[in-house]
């Protein structure tokens, strides 16, 4: 199939196809004597496997590393793969601690302030922001 059925089997736009295939995510199996490019049930399980992929948060890079192992499982163990999906456990966990850290910031400082039609001048939201110290934890 040429990529523009391809897109359209997999949802995925023609350009973010043309993106994967050059950052070495999506081979074309071969080419027409026109230049098009032509990809096959492989390529159609290959971009399944990113889209769930990257629906559970992994990075384009962090995917290319699971294809390989996708590719040479018989090389691999289950715990390479295990491996990778615990490292991206670890980053999300920060990132949650991250937001949990930024949101609890943020109530501190809309809390205090009244929300109220006074002018911004005394604004407890945009004095906390410009004071370097009020956000940080203690």
């Amino acid at each position: 199939m040429r990529i523009g059925e391809l897109a359209k089997n997999t949802g995925f736009q023609v350009e973010t196809l043309r993106y994967y295939e050059k950052q070495g995510l999506l081979t074309p199996v071969s080419r027409t004597q026109a230049g098009y490019r032509e990809y096959d049930e492989e390529s159609l399980k290959q971009l399944h496997f990113i889209r769930q992929a990257k629906m559970v948060g992994f990075s384009l890079s962090e995917i290319c590393e699971l294809l390989a192992l996708r590719v040479e499982r018989d090389q691999h163990s289950c715990g390479d793969v295990k491996s990778i999906a615990e490292q991206k456990i670890k980053k999300i966990d920060v990132k949650i601690n991250e937001l949990n850290r930024m949101r609890k910031a943020l109530h501190k400082i809309t809390d205090a302030c009244c929300g109220g039609s006074e002018p911004a001048t005394s604004c407890t939201i945009l004095n906390a922001l410009e004071d370097a110290n009020s956000l940080i934890e203690r």
